[in-house]
């Protein structure tokens, strides 16, 4: 093994033990993963970069803006209730959900699909007294099934056809990918629909159990002359008493936050404690604190309730609740965080957080409208209002917005356009038209997945030129010596899958993608059908909600356990595997 290939594999599984651990976002690992390579001469500072100059981010960045706009304009919102409107059996509801979210998301980003489809979703099951963790996790598979079907389909596709582009070979087709994708997209949904009903657990709507926690809470307030005034939380001891442990200090009808202990008290603060009804409890309030009366607590007439979800790779990743300062930063209260489907018990302000992490969160009017689409969490409640100009309702936005994203479409399946030209034209006539701000534009963007796309393709080209893509073709290829082409394209998908739970799903594809051209290279077959395996296998993410950023999205609303992707996800991902190692020899031959 020569320098180069030891350099490569060492930073990639220093990268990936990384990435499992979440001691960094993504993007920072990933871009540091691509220094180290520059540093040791592995890589020079052409090749390092040129992934950030592939035309797939330039398609990728304009696609997040043509899928804003389509949610900005209430085209979501109303499909929702044209999906949902009705009553039917439980499956017959799956039925014309999964076939809705699947189309859909075959042209559009899944993520803003699945953020309008949560608090449509719940509302559906709430009014028909059904369990939302019948239809959340179902909504999210559908969306990553429908991905499978074309070009636009998901972020993975459009790399497999940069690097494909880059590598001198036949790009994708833009309904190519449906060959595979729809007998995977028509037998997934079958399985949803049919085994979903039976797996999936009634869980309790997550509302319901934070609003019997807050019922829990014992509120005391400092008093005038209070001993306790002028010395923080710690100083006072009052973080902890008998059966009581403090979990938020509020000032004034807005200005609420966790406590680490170091705040300073004054008059008329109001101490929120969470009682623990396994212990006793202490009979009367301290002296210099008094028992609040539930009618003197300013009450702001504005005040919403929201829950928002910590995306993968945000910069909230590992930060303490206390230190991400969202009072400041986003005028919000953090007031509860669940995760796996548990709140967490821990005082509040000393929470590290997660990606998957659910935040309970009190914040004045307009949060929505305002962070809905923030790089660090995704907001989950209460769909966005339509689009309004001078004040009133533009009621075409929603039919104007949809045609521009399908003569996109059409432009770029024609052959007329490259994909990347024609998401670019589409996503500057919306904003030209005002159905999107500029400012709206760059916010729906999300940039820690094109650092990550752009850092994908230069780790990629380190394990080409390093000769280690060809040590690890050279394993796969005698493990699966026995078994002809079929078997190569086996363990490529296995490892495709492998590797995919562990990190991000661009990335899988793209450092699999040189693994793969040196395996087809070894074999002397054609690479095709490899690179097709690839671009499915990494999508196919179903059996942890760690894998896919939908999954992460419905897992704390829906009120899941790890074991219930587990229980539905993994027989549901074998059984696509199975096919599209069926299907892709018979498309595509060796």
């Amino acid at each position: 093994m020569g320098f180069d290939a030891a350099v490569t594999l060492g930073v990639l599984l220093i990268t990936t033990a990384l990435l499992v651990r979440e001691v960094l976002s993504p993007d920072l690992l990933m871009l540091a993963a691509l220094a180290a390579l520059l540093m040791t001469g592995v890589l020079d500072l052409e090749s390092a970069l040129y992934g950030f100059a592939n035309p797939t981010l330039l398609a990728i960045a304009s696609l997040y803006v043509m899928a804003a706009a389509i949610r900005e304009t209430g085209a979501l919102e109303w499909a929702g209730s044209l999906i949902l409107g009705g009553a039917g059996t439980l499956r017959s509801v799956l039925l014309r959900l999964c076939v809705a979210v699947a189309a859909g998301s075959a042209f559009m980003n899944n993520t803003p699909i699945v953020a309008m489809g949560i608090p449509a979703v719940r509302a559906w099951a709430s009014r028909h007294g059904v369990a939302a963790s019948k239809l959340l996790m179902p909504l999210s598979f559908a969306s990553i099934l429908g991905g499978l079907c074309t070009l636009i389909g998901t972020s993975t596709n459009l790399v497999t056809d940069g690097l494909l582009r880059s590598h001198g070979l036949r790009e994708l087709g833009f309904f190519e990918l449906a060959w595979v994708g729809v007998p995977c997209t028509v037998a997934g949904i079958a399985y949803v629909v049919l085994v979903a009903p039976r797996v999936l657990r009634e869980r309790e709507d997550v509302r319901d159990v934070e609003r019997r926690a807050q019922s829990r809470l014992v509120e005391f307030v400092v008093v005038a002359r209070s001993p306790y005034i002028g010395r923080t939380v710690a100083e006072a001891g009052l973080q902890h008493l008998p059966g009581l442990d403090l979990v938020r200090l509020e000032r004034g009808p807005r200005e609420v936050g966790p406590v680490a202990g170091g705040q300073t008290l004054a008059e008329g603060d109001r101490l929120l404690y969470d009682r623990e009804p396994s212990e006793s409890i202490i009979e009367r309030a301290p002296e210099g604190l008094r028992e609040a009366d539930a009618l003197e607590k300013p009450l702001d007439p504005d005040a919403e309730t929201h829950e928002a979800v910590i995306r993968e790779g945000s910069a909230l990743s590992g930060v303490r609740v206390l230190d991400a300062h969202f009072p400041e930063r986003f005028a919000a209260a953090v007031t509860g965080v669940r995760r796996g489907g548990l709140r967490i018990q821990d005082p509040l302000g000393d929470i590290q957080l997660r990606p998957g992490d659910t935040l309970m969160l009190q914040t004045g009017p307009g949060f929505r409208e305002a962070y809905g689409d923030a790089a660090d969490f995704i907001v989950v409640t209460e769909a966005p209002r339509r689009r309004e100009v001078e004040g009133r309702p533009k009621p075409f936005a929603p039919f104007v917005a949809t045609g521009i994203l399908a003569g996109a479409v059409a432009l770029a399946a024609l052959g007329i356009l490259h994909i990347a030209t024609a998401s670019l034209v589409g996503a500057v006539l919306l904003v030209s038209i005002g159905l999107l701000s500029p400012r709206e534009a760059r916010g729906a963007v999300d940039w820690s997945v094109l650092i990550v796309i752009g850092t994908a393709f230069g780790l990629a080209q380190a394990l080409e030129t390093s000769g280690a893509a060809r040590m690890i073709g050279d394993v796969i290829v005698h493990a699966s010596a026995g078994f002809g082409p079929v078997g190569l394209l086996t363990g490529v998908v296995v490892a495709t899958m492998v590797l995919t739970g562990l990190i991000s799903n661009v990335a899988a594809a793209a450092l699999m993608f040189p693994i793969a051209l040196s395996m087809a290279e070894i074999q002397a077959v054609d690479p095709r059908p490899l690179m097709i395996g690839i671009t499915v296998a990494a999508s196919l993410s179903l059996w942890t909600p760690l894998g896919y950023q939908t999954n992460l999205m419905v897992y704390g609303p829906g009120n899941y356990r790890f074991t219930d992707f587990t229980r539905l996800g993994l027989p549901m991902q074998l059984l696509l595997a199975l096919i599209a190692i069926a299907v892709i020899p018979m498309v595509w031959p060796f």
